[in-house]
């Protein structure tokens, strides 16, 4: 059989497993080390599993990743999301759609320490959905406010997603967290912006909060501080040059562990659960990673990736019209499977083929293709590439955030909440193309680094 059409039929054979509901980590393990066999024979399948686990997991810059993780797990138990609500209802809550205004503002916060989109939905939903029912918010509004919130957690820095992304393509993980920034501050100013709207246009959807007293409003205020220390600190220290991600992750676990045991919200009890669930959350995504290193090796051996970049590049195509059709490829992906997969498993076939557009790995900043350097397209593609990603947690069938908000509102029938999403879906629509049209909006805090 053609290698080409063996690579073909093995990425039907993969997604269709993924499909199923075959856990996606042993999807690619099995398609990548069977279609080796079927390529070079057992021998070196062998050789890789005895070399490819150690050469994956040794990989500093993955260690970033069970830090963040760590520290996600830390403050989802120290209260840090509950006075992160508090506050932003103290500045909103007061407006028409006011509280759901202050969940998203909620969400960006918890996110910016947190760097999990389902962590941030399933925290931000316990906290905020109560008060949304008390003050009569409509179901689609409540979850699909909450929904849409979490789906910052994968952008807004720092983010596990943002990071395996950056070792993909082999990208400074520094310069990707700046890049994200400006996106990120820019999709909590659209998703406020769609509640005011949604609000002026169904006004029972979201009525008034109460004012808070003067008390109140300090007292809430106040205890939005220490997110904005730890962030501050831990990015800071980042951009300032002062630390690596890595030691900057350690650094933010530490502050997180001393704010919850100061405030009595951390236990020894929920230290060790945070540690087991880092473990087994670090666990699954190293497996993950290593069965999509199985089969990026399977396929270049069968030269899928390099096959498609020629053809696309001889297609005649528009630079723009390929961007746009692989963003709109990842967006349909979206509905079979998570995020962390889909970067892992689509990117190593994306990437090849904006390279061979854009004019090769050398091209000038100006000249062919996108008009600007590898580096450069290596940035904006990965801030593109995480937003659409995202839109996966919201949109059916998988669209894990609606199904755990869901979960939480058992009033709420779950295709309210596809509905209460499909505005932010827009939004952010909207915000891939206001960064396709203005690149400078994700590369320019990097230029300044």
């Amino acid at each position: 059989m053609d290698p080409v059409t063996l690579g073909l039929i093995s990425l039907v054979i993969l997604v269709a497993l993924i499909a199923i509901r075959v856990p996606i980590a042993y999807s690619m393990i099995l398609v990548g080390g069977i279609g080796t066999v079927l390529i070079n024979g057992w021998l070196p399948v062998l050789s890789q599993l005895k070399t490819l686990g150690w050469g994956i997991f040794s990989n500093y810059g993955l260690s970033v990743v069970p830090m963040f993780v760590l520290m996600g797990a830390i403050a989802s138990r120290a209260g840090l999301s509950q006075q992160l609500f508090r506050g932003a209802n103290a500045w909103l809550g007061w407006m028409r759609g006011g509280t759901a205004m202050a969940a998203i503002a909620g969400c960006a916060g918890f996110g910016a320490v947190c760097g999990s989109s389902l962590a941030t939905a399933s925290t931000m939903g316990k906290v905020a959905l109560p008060e949304l029912k008390r003050y009569n918010y409509s179901g689609a509004l409540a979850t699909g406010s909450l929904a849409a919130g979490g789906v910052l957690g994968i952008l807004i820095p720092p983010s596990v997603v943002l990071i395996i992304y950056a070792i993909i393509v082999e990208a400074n993980i520094v310069t990707m967290f700046a890049a994200a920034m400006i996106p990120g501050i820019l999709a909590v100013i659209l998703f406020i912006l769609t509640i005011a709207l949604y609000v002026l246009i169904w006004p029972d959807a979201g009525p008034k909060g109460g004012a808070a007293d003067r008390k109140e409003f300090v007292s809430a205020t106040l205890g939005m501080v220490p997110v904005a220390v730890i962030f501050a600190i831990v990015l800071g220290g980042i951009y300032g040059g002062f630390f690596n991600p890595t030691p900057a992750a350690a650094v933010g676990v530490a502050l997180v562990w001393i704010y919850g045991i100061v405030t009595r919200t951390v236990k020894t009890r929920d230290l060790i659960d945070s540690l087991k669930e880092t473990a087994g959350t670090t666990g699954m995504i190293y497996l993950i990673v290593f069965g999509a290193e199985l089969v990026k090796i399977f396929m270049s051996r069968v030269r899928l990736p390099q096959e498609a970049a020629e053809w696309i590049a001889a297609s005649g195509l528009a630079p723009m019209t390929v961007m746009v059709l692989l963003l709109v490829a990842l967006i349909a992906l979206g509905c079979l499977m998570d995020s962390l997969s889909m970067i892992l498993l689509v990117i190593p076939f994306f990437w090849p083929v904006l390279v061979e557009i854009n004019g090769g790995l050398y091209m000038p900043a100006e000249g062919s293709g996108f008009g600007m350097s590898t580096e450069d397209l290596k940035i904006w593609f990965g801030v593109l590439a995480l937003i659409v990603v995202e839109l996966g947690l919201i949109t059916p069938p998988v669209g894990m955030n609606v199904f755990v908000i869901s979960a939480m509102a058992k009033d709420t029938p779950m295709i309210e909440t596809f509905k209460g999403v499909m505005p932010f879906f827009g939004a952010e629509i909207f915000r891939v193309i206001l960064l396709l049209v203005f690149p400078a909006l994700t590369l320019w805090l990097p230029s300044l680094l």
